[in-house]
């Protein structure tokens, strides 16, 4: 599959996803307390999306069966929402949702502090969240993909944290994921040049320690091998003749 080019008007429809999905996150941020299940958050997640007429990106995708991923600590990303796991002060949670209006998907990732946490933990949000603004500085019309990958690792690793090497960004579109693959990393080639039209979820996976990471025996939940900590910023973007505009975030 190739990587497509958005008209207008599947542009304005994203723009309704992402506005949508904006929406959300900031609702379940609210909602985000230590002593409440992860099942609590999904559950939530569920009503608030369905509640805007879309359906659940996630729920069903290739058998996942919640509408968010909920990821805890050492979890990177597609953690499973159980009614067992109970968040407490000091935990960070990343929250990984998708939204489907009209067709278009919008995709998109926040990690919240649970009551106080560590020092490092909030560089480690603060730079995770910072890196995909360093990566979009270059989603320009005429720069290569690369640009946006090399720039994330390059502010990620400063701050002598990683990327994980595993799990990528992607397209996005009427599909959740689309081409192309998005590394939050270097590669030895330049990858596609940018087009206006082109819609990308990018979304740096930052590990405190070691990017290594490894799969539960669920087959989805993400971790990291050394089990630092780990945090995940996403937004779906589309590249214009100017500034990448971030379709994902109410302005």
């Amino acid at each position: 599959m190739s990587v497509t080019i958005k008209s207008e008007r599947e542009i304005g429809l994203m723009r309704e996803a992402g506005i949508i999905l904006a929406t959300v996150h900031e609702e379940l941020e609210k909602f985000i307390r230590p002593g409440i299940s992860t099942f609590d958050i999904d559950k939530k997640a569920n009503e608030l999306i369905k509640s805007f007429g879309c359906i659940p990106s996630f729920l069903n995708y290739n058998g996942y069966p919640a509408s968010v991923c909920v990821s805890v600590n050492d979890q990177v990303v597609h953690g499973i929402p159980s009614k067992k796991r109970i968040l407490e002060d000091g935990d960070i949670v990343s929250l990984d949702a998708g939204v489907i209006y009209n067709g278009y998907h919008s995709d998109a990732a926040r990690t919240w502090a649970v009551g106080e946490i560590t020092e490092e933990a909030k560089k480690l949000i603060e730079v995770t969240k910072q890196s995909f603004f360093e990566g979009i500085k270059h989603a320009k019309a005429g720069n290569h993909l690369n640009d946006i990958s090399a720039a994330i690792q390059e502010y990620v690793e400063s701050f002598g944290f990683s990327v994980v090497r595993d799990l990528v960004g992607h397209g996005i579109g009427t599909s959740l994921h689309e081409e192309p693959q998005i590394p939050n990393f270097r590669q030895k080639r330049r990858g596609i040049r940018l087009e206006p039209g082109m819609t990308f979820a990018i979304e740096p996976m930052v590990n405190a320690g070691r990017y290594d990471v490894y799969w539960e025996d669920d087959d989805w939940t993400v971790v990291t091998e050394d089990r630092s900590l780990s945090a995940h910023y996403e937004n779906t973007i589309v590249i214009t003749d100017g500034e990448p505009e971030i379709l994902s975030i109410r302005k």
